[in-house]
């Protein structure tokens, strides 16, 4: 089983970026965490992270035919982008939304997201965990 990990503007800044809300650990760490669970349950992992639109988009279409699962951290994309919702729907390839912190607890405009609706689940603030929880899920799923 393969699964892409993406994750959109600003989060190869973690660690640096508003550690209040999302913490010290950095890009690099998270890294290191969903690669050590991905071995635990026995699957293929790869990552993308760009700060560009286009090149999520790419992402998502190159991930037809050679991915079972993606999980993505659009970031402000979230809140903005029916091109990534888009990209998701075309594929039809499983996915779970995820996040740091919980949008629907932060600004108003957070509180939209356009990627949910071509989501399988949406996992939010729980951290670097909740892309561990999302592994989970989307192998359960795509083992059913």
């Amino acid at each position: 089983m393969n699964i892409l990990v993406i994750n959109g503007p600003n989060l190869n800044m973690l660690g640096i970026r508003e550690p209040e809300i999302y913490g010290k650990a950095t890009y690099a760490d998270l890294l290191e965490q969903i690669k050590a669970e991905a071995e635990r349950l026995g699957v293929e992992v790869s990552f993308v992270q760009s700060n560009s639109e286009g090149d999520l988009v790419d992402a998502i279409q190159c991930a037809y035919g050679r991915q079972d699962g993606i999980i993505i951290n659009p970031a402000a994309y979230t809140h903005t982008s029916i091109a990534l919702l888009d990209a998701v729907k075309a594929v039809g390839i499983p996915t779970i939304e995820v996040h740091l912190s919980d949008p629907d607890t932060r600004e108003e405009f957070r509180k939209t997201s356009y990627i949910r609706e071509a989501c399988i689940a949406t996992v939010k603030g729980r951290g670097f965990s909740g892309y561990l929880d999302a592994l989970r899920l989307l192998v359960e799923s795509c083992r059913e």
